[in-house]
């Protein structure tokens, strides 16, 4: 048992020539496992590849919101930064429902309001709301990526009863996650390596329910530190900002986090 990471792009084109010292470094701060989370049908298998290289290492399938749109988006003209050609939609989603067995969770999905125009907003939300319902029928956790859309990812989830989900960087109001803790049975916050130097995080540490939070790092986002590279093993200084913020052990803080990180996902980290 150890630290984890639940929100991780190990396959990101910044981290890919570093894999080997990335797990090395993880290891050695005293991380046992990462959710590698992919980003399209390409992604995912390679996240699946890597899982298999690496016993730290735990693949989440997805589709980026953004990618769930992307047809439109390239169709309306609107300048998206993009390193590959974009999968089609529903041969994304397809490929989730075809081997989600394989997966620990489903994610990153989500909706994004600040990339997306608001006439692709129902389109988007159809093809979040076909992948929560593959979660839910697997019985699988889901790990939300939301942008501007927070209030609107909540009441989709609430609708369709969706019971295990990791909220990942939550940008929302402080106001709007505690009511999420509060009204939802098993919705988690995953708090990024950046939680030192982020208002907004650290609101969220000093007053959400201390059973509903967890540890990502966003890889490699998010850095502890302006313009670096965030990587797994940062996840150690983030759980000793916990520990100085809640006023207790960092041993009181991994077991709460483990024990949090257990009722979400089905197993000790």
């Amino acid at each position: 048992m150890g630290w984890f990471d639940v929100h991780a792009h190990l396959t990101s084109p910044h981290l890919v020539d570093r894999e080997a010292e990335l797990l090395a470094n993880a290891k050695a701060a005293g991380v046992t496992t990462i959710l590698s989370n992919g980003l399209n049908p390409r992604d995912n298998q390679a996240v699946w590849d890597l899982s298999k290289r690496s016993e730290l290492v735990r693949p989440c399938f997805g589709l980026y919101p953004v990618d769930a749109v992307m047809p439109g988006m390239i169709r309306l003209g609107i300048d998206y930064p993009r390193d590959e050609e974009p999968a089609d939609p529903q041969e994304a989603v397809q490929w989730v429902a075809d081997h989600v067995e394989h997966c620990v969770a489903v994610g990153e999905i989500g909706l994004d309001h600040y990339w997306v125009p608001e006439d692709l907003w129902e389109e988007q939300e159809g093809v979040f709301r076909q992948l929560v319902q593959i979660a839910i029928d697997a019985d699988k956790p889901i790990i939300i990526h939301t942008r501007k859309a927070e209030r609107r990812t909540f009441e989709i989830l609430a609708e369709m009863g969706a019971k295990r989900v990791d909220w990942h960087c939550f940008g929302g109001k402080v106001k709007l996650a505690r009511r999420i803790a509060d009204e939802l049975e098993g919705h988690y916050f995953s708090i990024p390596s950046n939680v030192r130097r982020s208002q907004s995080f650290t609101r969220m540490v000093q007053t959400l329910p201390r059973e509903r939070i967890l540890l990502e790092t966003d890889c490699p986002y998010l850095a502890p530190e302006p313009g670096g590279q965030s990587e797994p093993a940062h996840v150690a200084g983030s759980a000793a900002f916990m520990a100085e913020e809640w006023g207790v052990s960092l041993d009181e803080v991994r077991e709460q986090l483990e024990s949090n990180f257990e009722r979400l996902m089905g197993f000790r980290p």
